[in-house]
Protein backbone atom coordinates (compact mmCIF):
# COMPACT_ATOMS: atom_id res chain seq x y z
CA UNK A 1 0.00 0.00 0.00
CA UNK A 2 1.43 3.20 -0.85
CA UNK A 3 1.43 6.17 1.63
CA UNK A 4 2.94 9.50 2.33
CA UNK A 5 3.30 12.11 4.81
CA UNK A 6 2.17 15.36 2.88
CA UNK A 7 2.43 18.93 4.46
CA UNK A 8 -1.42 20.71 4.63
CA UNK A 9 -1.32 24.54 5.92
CA UNK A 10 1.67 24.21 7.68
CA UNK A 11 0.28 20.83 9.24
CA UNK A 12 1.69 17.10 8.24
CA UNK A 13 -0.22 14.39 7.61
CA UNK A 14 0.21 10.49 7.06
CA UNK A 15 -2.13 9.75 4.19
CA UNK A 16 -2.50 6.72 1.70
CA UNK A 17 -4.75 6.56 -1.49
CA UNK A 18 -8.72 6.49 -0.29
CA UNK A 19 -8.12 8.07 2.36
CA UNK A 20 -9.99 10.82 4.24
CA UNK A 21 -8.96 13.54 6.23
CA UNK A 22 -10.23 16.96 8.06
CA UNK A 23 -7.93 20.04 7.93
CA UNK A 24 -8.20 23.68 8.31
CA UNK A 25 -10.24 25.31 5.59
CA UNK A 26 -8.91 25.19 2.23
CA UNK A 27 -10.63 27.19 -0.63
CA UNK A 28 -12.75 25.73 -3.41
CA UNK A 29 -15.43 24.26 -4.37
CA UNK A 30 -16.72 20.34 -3.37
CA UNK A 31 -15.47 18.05 -5.98
CA UNK A 32 -12.50 20.45 -7.03
CA UNK A 33 -8.97 18.91 -7.24
CA UNK A 34 -5.96 20.19 -5.11
CA UNK A 35 -2.60 19.02 -5.73
CA UNK A 36 0.47 18.96 -2.97
CA UNK A 37 3.63 19.16 -3.85
CA UNK A 38 5.47 18.41 -1.08
CA UNK A 39 6.13 14.98 0.27
CA UNK A 40 8.01 14.63 2.87
CA UNK A 41 8.53 11.07 3.02
CA UNK A 42 7.02 8.20 0.16
CA UNK A 43 6.55 4.02 0.95
CA UNK A 44 5.19 2.01 -1.70
CA UNK A 45 6.56 -0.95 -3.83
CA UNK A 46 9.15 -2.03 -1.64
CA UNK A 47 11.01 1.11 -1.47
CA UNK A 48 10.85 3.95 1.42
CA UNK A 49 12.10 7.37 0.48
CA UNK A 50 12.66 10.21 2.99
CA UNK A 51 13.26 13.30 1.39
CA UNK A 52 15.56 15.35 2.83
CA UNK A 53 14.20 17.86 3.48
CA UNK A 54 11.89 17.10 0.73
CA UNK A 55 10.77 14.87 -2.06
CA UNK A 56 10.14 15.40 -6.03
CA UNK A 57 6.08 14.52 -6.07
CA UNK A 58 2.65 15.20 -5.73
CA UNK A 59 -0.04 14.10 -3.96
CA UNK A 60 -3.49 14.61 -5.42
CA UNK A 61 -7.01 14.87 -3.22
CA UNK A 62 -10.45 15.75 -4.00
CA UNK A 63 -12.61 18.18 -2.02
CA UNK A 64 -15.19 15.97 -0.58
CA UNK A 65 -16.94 18.35 1.72
CA UNK A 66 -16.96 21.87 3.36
CA UNK A 67 -18.29 22.78 6.78
CA UNK A 68 -17.39 23.09 10.27
CA UNK A 69 -15.34 21.44 12.93
CA UNK A 70 -16.37 19.98 16.25
CA UNK A 71 -17.45 22.91 18.77
CA UNK A 72 -14.68 24.14 21.23
CA UNK A 73 -15.81 25.51 24.18
CA UNK A 74 -13.75 28.49 26.38
CA UNK A 75 -14.48 28.96 29.94
CA UNK A 76 -13.29 32.69 32.01
CA UNK A 77 -13.76 31.59 35.32
CA UNK A 78 -12.42 33.78 38.51
CA UNK A 79 -12.95 32.37 42.01
CA UNK A 80 -14.52 34.44 45.27
CA UNK A 81 -15.71 37.28 42.74
CA UNK A 82 -18.84 35.90 40.58
CA UNK A 83 -17.24 36.00 37.14
CA UNK A 84 -17.84 33.24 34.65
CA UNK A 85 -17.84 33.58 30.59
CA UNK A 86 -18.50 30.65 28.35
CA UNK A 87 -17.96 30.82 25.14
CA UNK A 88 -18.02 28.49 21.82
CA UNK A 89 -16.45 28.24 18.76
CA UNK A 90 -16.50 26.14 15.36
CA UNK A 91 -13.40 26.42 13.18
CA UNK A 92 -13.94 25.82 9.42
CA UNK A 93 -13.09 22.69 8.28
CA UNK A 94 -12.47 21.19 4.93
CA UNK A 95 -12.89 16.56 4.52
CA UNK A 96 -10.07 15.83 1.65
CA UNK A 97 -10.16 12.62 0.29
CA UNK A 98 -6.93 11.54 -1.22
CA UNK A 99 -6.68 10.36 -5.00
CA UNK A 100 -3.14 9.50 -5.84
CA UNK A 101 0.08 10.02 -4.67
Amino acid sequence: MKQAVITCIGKQYLVHVGSRLTVDYVAGEVGATIEFPVLLTFEGDDKVAVGKPELSGTAKAKIAAQGRAKKITVIKFKRKVRYRRKHGYRHPATTLEITSI
